[in-house]
């Protein structure tokens, strides 16, 4: 894949950065051959942090005083099926809340890190679920995708 993965580990108890890397470019693969994207040289961010970074995040570009468990910040304003742009923008993930979350949902923490990774990239690439309509085409494709990586229905 020409894409460029970077990755940035800020704190929390994440995996090594080489697991982290190998479960990117996996979730990254799997969201292109779904979505029929030919992949072209472009860039993607990655930071993995705790949640008083993203609570800071969350509170000065969404107004949302409080820890989530992804954030995405496109680099370009992309709609859904345009090309990949040379930069797709961050991603940003809180070790704290996918872990709880991940214990709650009684699932594999990395099933949900990597559900997450295709929830922030979805965003990247034009998707949104600010509508009914346009959350049911993203949790649709999110159900696609993590079929591919073998991961069960995140919201069966």
């Amino acid at each position: 894949m020409d894409l460029e993965i970077d990755i940035a580990v800020e704190a929390g108890d994440w995996p090594d950065e080489n697991v982290l890397s190998a479960q990117a470019e996996s979730a990254c693969a799997a969201t292109f051959a779904e979505l029929g994207i030919e992949p072209r040289e472009s860039e993607l961010s990655l930071v993995f942090t705790d949640d008083a970074s993203i609570r800071n995040l969350n509170r000065e570009w969404r107004g949302k005083d409080k820890a989530t468990n992804v954030l995405s910040f496109p680099a370009f304003k992309v709609a859904p099926g345009d090309a990949l742009p040379p930069m797709l923008g961050d991603v940003i993930l809180a070790f704290e809340t996918v872990s709880r979350e991940a214990a709650l949902e009684d699932k594999p923490f990395e099933h949900h890190l990597a559900h997450l990774l295709v929830h922030g990239l979805l965003h990247l690439l034009g998707y949104d679920h600010e509508n009914d309509a346009d959350a049911d085409e993203m949790e649709g494709l999110e159900r696609k995708i993590l079929m591919r990586l073998s991961i069960p229905d995140p919201y069966g």
